[in-house]
């Protein structure tokens, strides 16, 4: 339908910067706070909460309060589940064990 397409080309859309890309990968793997992704990704907290929150907002992740600290991971949806396949097919990668 045209809605499944632009759901796809948004998640494309926004998986194109390689920020936001290495983020989502990281988060179809692991539930983490925004200071353990920015150790994670090498990059600073401020700017993976950019990140996140695009993510966030076209429902590629899933945000969690514990306490005070937000965790994110990747959303359990059909499109979340077949870009991570695309991924690791495209960048010959596998889920880390």
């Amino acid at each position: 339908t045209s809605e499944e397409i632009y759901e796809v080309s948004e998640a494309m859309k926004n998986l194109g910067d390689p920020s936001r890309l290495k983020i989502f990968w990281v988060l179809c793997h692991t539930e983490e706070n925004v200071q353990g992704i920015a150790d994670i990704v090498n990059m600073s907290s401020p700017a993976v909460s950019h990140h996140l929150r695009l993510l966030k907002d076209n429902r590629l992740i899933t945000p969690k309060r514990v306490g005070k600290e937000m965790y994110y991971k990747a959303s359990d949806t059909a499109v979340v589940k077949k870009m991570h396949e695309a991924i690791e097919t495209i960048a010959e990668i596998r889920c880390p064990r």
